[in-house]
């Protein structure tokens, strides 16, 4: 029965993902687009904190979480830890308001497919995600209404990782992550022309852009686990991911379009390539450090600071077409936690539940008309225990809701709704068979 339900959430995740965009942000016409890869399932509904690491679920976000500790549930019979594999997809909604305006998006995106394998002190990772999307579609109008220029794009970056992870001892353990980044942007401009009597004209000009983007990057992690008293379990992580570049190959044109009433493309001509130099993208270094503490197998509370160094950020491509777009150094404050009424229940069910809720608080790094672009959000979650109880498998549903951007100078506030789900499914596949 598990197996089955397996193989039809992956089709539901990935029919739902080709269907649509994987975002319908505006501010995801800026930089790389948006971030779609934010943590786990179990991450994202304690706010975004990837404090807490065990040995039945995947931890993306650091990578000494791949070794973990050998005993740590008396469930598994003194047995090594399970194999552990996560799949997950998110729908969101967000609308769109101006101080004149409003709108309203969706989207449904897969979110990561990934197997983590234990071998004695060691553990290896690897998988697929979406990291960044691109999906916008925006009309500047002028005074009288009038609408001047209107911007689409689409795309974004996806990443296959390997990692590796060492536990060093039972309270320490290290890591490391290799990814391959990989994908295009595409991004179309139209700048509309009118007659003195304010009627279209003939003929219109369209920029076409595409950027075909690969590179590698590391990512390095630490945990330290250790019981403080007879009951209470200290828990405390940190990464760093250094800065590195994308290889961007660059294509440019200019076409000659006609358009209907609604402004649409209804017809194209004349166009004309330009020659662009291949250029490098700057991504820029991260650094996370949280602490959280808990009683095992019952409930944990913990905090997570992110720093990053978006001021490095840059594309000489578009840089000098975005004079009002420029970026700081990004930061995220994470505070979360889950509870579990009794684990190794027998009997309720939901006693077996993990109930999850956290709060996070983004200053993304992107300013706009010199305003910063904030985001402020609170999630909840629940962890449902489905197939074999030794195995302590287990369905997560997540909800998200909150607010990016503002409305200040005619920009955007984005208000949005996530809602994400995931199978997190341990198994045991070179189990030796024992006879009495």
């Amino acid at each position: 029965m598990i197996k089955r339900f397996i193989v039809i959430f992956i089709a539901i995740i990935s029919s739902a993902a080709f269907a649509q965009e994987g975002t319908g942000s505006p501010y995801s016409f800026y930089g790389i687009g948006s971030l779609k890869f934010k943590g786990t399932v179990e991450n994202r509904s304690m706010g975004g904190m990837s404090v807490y690491l065990d040995s039945i679920h995947l931890n993306l976000s650091n990578p000494a979480s791949y070794a973990g500790r050998n005993l740590e549930y008396s469930g598994f019979d003194g047995e090594s830890r399970p194999i552990k594999f996560s799949v997950a997809g998110t729908t969101s909604s967000s609308t769109l308001k101006t101080d004149s305006e409003s709108a309203n998006t969706n989207s449904t995106i897969f979110d990561y497919l990934a197997l983590s394998v234990p071998i004695g002190k060691f553990g290896f990772g690897f998988g697929l995600m979406p990291y960044t999307s691109v999906g916008y579609k925006l009309d500047d109008v002028n005074d009288s209404d009038y609408l001047v220029n209107r911007f689409s794009g689409e795309g974004g970056l996806n990443r296959v990782f390997a990692g590796f992870g060492y536990q060093i001892n039972n309270q320490l353990g290290v890591g490391v992550d290799i990814n391959y980044n990989f994908g295009n942007i595409q991004n179309t401009a139209i700048e509309v022309k009118y007659t003195p009597e304010n009627e279209l004209i003939q003929y219109q000009t369209r920029e076409f852009n595409r950027a075909d983007l690969r590179g590698l990057n590391l990512n390095f992690g630490l945990t330290y686990k250790a019981m403080i008293t007879n009951k209470l379990e200290l828990s405390a992580t940190t990464t760093f991911t250094p800065g590195s570049t994308l290889d961007s190959e660059n294509i440019r044109s200019y076409s000659t379009v006609t358009l209907n009433s609604d402004y649409e493309v209804a017809g194209i001509s004349n166009t004309i390539n330009e020659d662009v130099e291949d250029t490098e993208l700057t991504l820029p270094s991260k650094f996370t450090i949280g602490a959280g503490i808990g009683q095992p197998k019952s409930w944990f509370v913990g905090a997570e600071y992110t720093f990053q160094n978006t001021s490095d950020f840059s594309n000489p491509l578009y840089s000098s077409q975005n004079a009002v777009t420029s970026y700081e150094n990004a930061s995220q404050i994470s505070l979360g936690g889950f509870y579990i009424p009794k684990y190794n229940a027998f009997s309720g069910y939901f006693n077996r539940v993990v109930y999850r809720a956290g709060v996070k608080y983004e200053n993304t790094g992107l300013i706009i008309k010199d305003e910063p672009i904030n985001e402020f959000g609170m999630s909840f979650g629940l962890g449902l225990p489905v197939g074999n109880r030794s195995m302590f498998s287990n369905a997560n549903f997540g909800f998200e809701f909150g607010r990016r951007g503002t409305r200040e100078k005619n920009l955007i506030l984005e208000n949005f709704v996530n809602f994400n789900v995931s199978l997190s499914l341990n198994s045991r596949w070179f189990e030796q068979k024992k006879y009495y």
